[in-house]
Parts: structure tokens; sequence; C-alpha cells
């Protein structure tokens, strides 16, 4: 795919969109090095890049990839972590957290390619995503218990929304690393794809997400997530108010228009 533009944001992100794609990001994990651990610059790095995804109307699809062959994100720099004194711990936390709520809180839906591994503060990276495509080498967990930590990305939230609460509890409390097959078994990923092939299946659902309506798509997202844990009724009183934001809309005018006219829409973003 030929790139058609590229924005870099500190040293270890970058967002790039490609020709035929237009309505489609790409954003890549750039630390080869480290293996994608998540330092403090690279976090807010990604806060960063996150506030201007989600500034953008353009981008109707986000996929977080990584430049690493080996690896997707191993999480925290435990390296930099070792260094800090408790009040640098403390200081850094809120910049740790950003970077794990920018994803979660992107407005477009986000598709995590997961290969190699994805551990820790990178596994939480993909669970704030909403749909997860590993490859055959994906390797997944949590083990922040392991050393002395809990998961604080969003892990003790996201993971029992996925897989039910007494098993995100095994897999929290053991510390233990999910091979691919098993992680599609339990859930922890949805889609599994032949080694090597995790980043193009990826762009290409984005790519087929990105031909639905950008407004529809927004509105859609914002029901899921808002009627999480809550009781039917009041999860369709979040639906009503997401429909009704999109009832008259543009793009709701222009779908039907073009269904009746056995076109293709053409979105007018609104």
């Amino acid at each position: 795919m030929t790139v058609t533009s590229e924005q870099r944001f500190g040293d270890f992100v970058v967002v790039r969109r490609y020709e035929g794609q237009d309505h489609v990001a790409e954003l890549v994990l750039d630390r080869p090095k480290a293996m994608n651990a998540v330092s403090t610059d690279m976090a807010r790095s990604i806060a960063a890049a996150c506030d201007a995804l989600g500034a953008d109307r353009d981008v109707r699809a986000t996929v977080l990839t990584s430049s690493h062959e080996r690896a997707f994100c191993v999480g925290a720099d435990l390296k930099e972590r070792n260094s800090f004194s408790d009040a640098d711990l403390v200081r850094q936390r809120p910049t740790a957290r950003a970077a794990y709520t920018g994803v979660l809180e992107l407005p477009m839906p986000v598709i995590a390619a997961v290969h190699g591994f994805a551990l820790g503060g990178g596994f939480e990276l993909a669970l704030a995503c909403d749909v997860i495509v590993a490859d055959a080498t994906a390797v997944v967990g949590l083990p922040e218990v392991s050393v002395g930590v809990i998961p604080g990305g969003g892990g003790t939230q996201l993971l029992p929304r996925r897989v039910g609460a007494a098993r995100a509890a095994e897999l929290v409390f053991s510390a233990r690393r999910v091979e691919a097959a098993e992680a599609r078994e339990l859930g922890l990923v949805d889609e599994l794809v032949e080694a090597g092939r995790d980043r193009e299946e990826a762009l290409a659902l984005g790519a087929r997400i990105a031909a639905n309506s950008p407004v529809g798509l927004r509105a859609a997202k914002k029901a899921l997530r808002l009627g999480q844990g809550l009781d039917l009724r009041a999860g369709l009183e979040v639906e009503d108010a997401a429909w009704r934001s999109v009832a008259f809309s543009g793009d709701r005018a222009e779908g039907v228009a073009a269904f009746n006219e056995k076109r293709r829409p053409d979105w007018p973003g609104e």
C-alpha cells in the first residue's frame, strides 16, 4: 500500500493513511528496540495521537499495529520503572492512564492487530480496542501480579467484560500467558489468522467498516460502550438516545436514498 500521509508523535508512535483507504488510520506502536515497552514518553505520544485521531472526523476506523516483528507490545517499561522513586511513580500515573484511556475513548471503531507478545499493558492496549485480530504467533496475558502490581491500564475491568468474572480472575491471578489458539477459544481475541497476516486482515476489516456511515459508526460504538453493564431497560434507553442522534442526520438521509437508488452512498458525515 502507498502511504499518503504520515504523522509522527514523539519518537515512538506514528499515524499513517494509505492510498485507497482514505478513511482508515493506522496507529503504529514504533519502539522496536524495546519491543514497544510503554515508557513515559511513549505513553504521552499514544495519548497525543489518540487526541488527534479523535478530533479527525474523516477517520471512520483506526487500526492499532506494531512495527516489531515479534511483539505487539510487552507492556510497561520496567527498566524505566526500576529507576523510579515512589514519587516518580505517582507523577507518572496520569500519563500512563492517558495512553490507555486515549485508545479506549476513541470515538470510531478500533481494531488491534496482534502478533507475538501482547503482555500486561500491551494486552490492555488491545483490550481497549473494539475488535482484536491476532495471528498464530500471538501470546497474550496480564502477568502484573507476578511483579507485585495489578493490571492498571484497564485490564481488571475490560477482561471480565470479554470473558466473564471467573475466567478473568483465573487469568489475572495466575499471571499465565495464553497462546493464540487458546486465546481465540477463550474469547481473549476475536479473529485468529495465519502467522504474519494480522495487520493485513485488520486493515481489511477497517476498510470494510469504513465503508459505512461515519455518523452511524460513532453512534453505534457509543451505544455499545455506554450500554455495557446496564440492565436491559436502561440499555435500551441508551440505544434510543443514540438512535435519535442519527435518525435525522444527513448520513441517514443519504443511506436511505442510496439504498432505494441502488448505488453506493456518499456519506456527508453529519
